[in-house]
């Protein structure tokens, strides 16, 4: 375990998967290394991440790319356990943190070093069985569905609050300009996922028809822009997004409405206080998304695509829609916590503070 005497001189190893992990990371890196600990990140090459790592000015070293089938993953996951454990081994880490990664899992195991795992996900079986048991502690929000034992501790808030929270995001309204928008416009933001993630496999969202009945519909009531990992179809092309990706939080804050298929954005739109509409099969099975409607109506999740648009269709009516959806924003803000702050402190002072957080 960690050396309690050597707090100041920790050497914490990071894992990226995902782009979105850089934005969860980012702020909780920077405190560690304000802190006098050593932080190595390691990222796949995947969508925008090594970009978002490049715009931040994080140093890191990769992990190769992704794989988007089963059989490529599972090849993956033995030569991305094994450039890890080289990293590792040379790095002499202390701790290892990541969103529920397999391999910084078995690296840290193979090390007996102990892994910190953030999850927010219940849906993500394979990764779990591959992740879990090699976990040492599984931080969830509290709104997590699953009860994953004597391993997790759970905190009150959301994965999203570490970046969108107002101690660490402030809107930047240049985004507009890069669009030649002001703040009056309407517009909503349409979001497209891949569907080639481990816990996505078998799932589905909008096809393509749906998709050019939505933007039919949307752009009555202002411009449509549409965010995708997968490409576009050449129909949809000239309704891309063009903004320099770190951008992203700045316009979902001023959007009129989010609708799509991305869970991450959806639950960022809605904590920004912007009306959020997630449509996807797998709508009603994570724990976050029920608080987020059933407690705070922020979010709004379906898996009938004709219902869904109908209330982004009653919502775009609505002239005092933001409004309310920022009154709604406080008072999540208002009962939830300082996720960076939490996240930090369990790092650095794990494991003597597991059973207090627990």
């Amino acid at each position: 375990m960690v050396d309690k005497i050597a707090r100041q001189e920790m050497k914490v190893i990071i894992e990226i998967g995902h782009p979105a992990h850089v934005h969860h990371f980012k702020n909780t890196i920077w405190n560690l290394e304000k802190k006098g600990c050593e932080v190595k990140i390691v990222s796949k090459d995947k969508d925008i991440a090594l970009y978002l790592l490049n715009i931040y000015g994080f140093k890191y070293e990769k992990l190769g790319r992704n794989y988007s089938n089963l059989v490529g993953k599972a090849y993956g996951l033995i030569k991305t356990d094994y450039i890890l454990f080289k990293i590792a081994k040379k790095f002499n880490s202390d701790i290892f943190v990541s969103r529920g990664s397999p391999y910084i899992a078995h690296v840290s195991k193979l090390l007996n070093k102990p892994h910190i795992a953030f999850c927010d996900t219940e849906h993500a079986k394979l990764n779990d069985m591959l992740a879990y048991p090699f976990t040492d502690v599984i931080c969830t929000p509290t709104c997590f569905k699953k009860d994953l034992g004597k391993k997790q501790v759970r905190y009150n808030g959301y994965h999203e609050l570490a970046y969108l929270h107002p101690n660490y995001f402030e809107p930047d309204s240049s985004v507009l300009d890069d669009l030649g928008l002001s703040k009056n416009d309407k517009f909503t933001v349409l979001r497209f996922v891949s569907w080639d993630a481990s816990h996505d496999i078998g799932q589905q969202g909008l096809d393509l028809k749906s998709k050019q009945q939505y933007i039919r519909e949307l752009e009555k009531y202002g411009e449509v822009f549409i965010t995708s990992e997968a490409k576009l179809e050449k129909e949809l092309n000239k309704y891309k997004l063009r903004i320099s990706p770190e951008k992203i939080h700045d316009l979902l804050h001023y959007a009129t409405l989010y609708v799509g298929e991305g869970a991450t954005m959806a639950t960022e739109a809605g904590i920004l206080g912007t009306p959020s509409i997630y449509i996807s099969s797998l709508a009603g099975t994570m724990g976050n998304f029920e608080e987020l409607e059933n407690r705070y109506g922020l979010v709004y999740s379906f898996r009938n695509p004709d219902i869904a648009l109908e209330k982004a269709l009653q919502i775009l009516k609505d002239e005092k829609v933001k409004t309310k959806w920022q009154n709604k924003r406080k008072k999540l803000l208002d009962e939830k916590i300082d996720v960076t702050k939490f996240m930090t402190e369990f790092i650095e002072n794990y494991p003597e503070n597991q059973e207090m957080f627990r």
